[in-house]
C-alpha cells in the first residue's frame, strides 16, 4: 500500500478490539478503535476513513444503527460487520443496510485483512472505471460505447464482454484476479458464473485475434493477464 489505509474499528470487547487494532497496525494500516456506537459515530464525523469495520452488538448504539448513520453522511464508504451473530435474518439485515461484507466470530485475523483488501480493490476498481478509452496494441477500445476497433473494422461488444475487457485493460500486463473479476461483474463467484466468464474470455480472444501481439493468457490458479506490447516513451 503506497498510502496507509485508515480504518474505523468499532468493537466493544476490549481485548478483541485491542488485538485487532494491534494486528491491523502491524500490517501497515491506521486503525482507530472505538468501544461503542456513539464513540464510533463521533470518530467518523471528525476523521477521514477508507473503510469501517463495525461490531453489531455494541452498547449505546448497535452496529446496524451506526452503519445507517454513517451511510447518511457518506453513501460510498465501504462497511463490513464483525459479529458473533450468524442468523440468516441478521446477515440479510446487514446487506440491506448496504454492507460490503459480513464476517462472523470467531474469525482469523488474516481472513479479516484479506476481506478488507478485497473490498478496497473493488472500490478502487469502481473509481478506475472513469477511464474509458484504451489502446490495446493496434486496437482502440471505448468501454463506454462498448466498441472495439482496429483499422477499418469495428465490433460492438456485449455489456459483459465490455466490462470484462475493461477490467483486463485496467490490469494490462498484470494478473487480473479471477475472484475479483467475478465479484466485480457477476457479483457472485459461483461455479456457473465462473464458467460463464471463461466463455466470455474465449469470445474476447476471438475479437483480439487480428493483432498477434495482443493475447489473453490464463494464469493457473489465479486469473488472467492481458498481454499488450509496451509502448516506447
Amino acid at each position: 500500500m503506497d498510502e496507509k489505509v485508515n480504518i474505523l474499528l468499532c468493537e466493544d470487547d476490549e481485548n478483541l478490539g485491542m488485538l485487532l487494532r494491534e494486528y491491523l497496525q502491524a500490517k501497515g494500516y491506521n486503525a482507530e478503535l472505538c468501544p461503542d456506537g456513539d464513540a464510533g459515530y463521533k470518530a467518523f464525523i471528525k476523521g477521514k476513513y477508507d473503510i469501517c469495520a463495525l461490531d453489531v452488538m455494541m452498547p449505546k448504539k448497535d452496529g446496524f444503527t451506526l452503519a445507517k448513520e454513517i451511510r447518511a453522511v457518506n453513501s460510498e464508504i465501504p462497511i463490513m460487520f464483525l459479529t458473533a451473530k450468524n442468523l440468516k435474518e441478521d446477515v440479510l439485515e446487514g446487506f440491506k443496510i448496504g454492507a460490503d461484507d459480513y464476517i462472523t466470530k470467531p474469525f482469523s485475523m488474516e481472513e479479516l485483512t484479506l476481506r478488507m483488501e478485497a473490498i478496497l480493490r473493488r472500490v478502487r476498481g469502481k473509481k478506475n472505471r472513469e477511464v474509458s478509452l484504451f489502446n490495446i496494441g493496434r486496437f482502440t477500445f471505448d468501454s463506454k460505447k462498448q466498441i472495439l476497433s482496429i483499422d477499418d473494422k469495428t465490433v460492438k461488444l456485449t455489456t459483459k464482454e465490455s466490462e470484462l475487457l475493461h477490467l483486463l485493460c485496467l490490469h494490462q500486463n498484470e494478473i487480473l484476479q479471477r475472484d475479483f473479476a467475478l465479484k466485480s461483474i457477476w457479483i457472485d463467484d459461483n461455479y456457473f458464473n465462473a464458467r460463464s466468464m471463461d466463455v466470455y474470455i474465449t469470445k474476447l480472444r476471438k475479437h483480439l485475434k487480428d493483432d498477434e501481439s495482443v493475447e489473453i493468457i490464463n494464469i493457473h490458479g489465479k486469473g488472467y493477464k492481458l498481454i499488450v506490447p509496451e509502448t516506447e516513451e
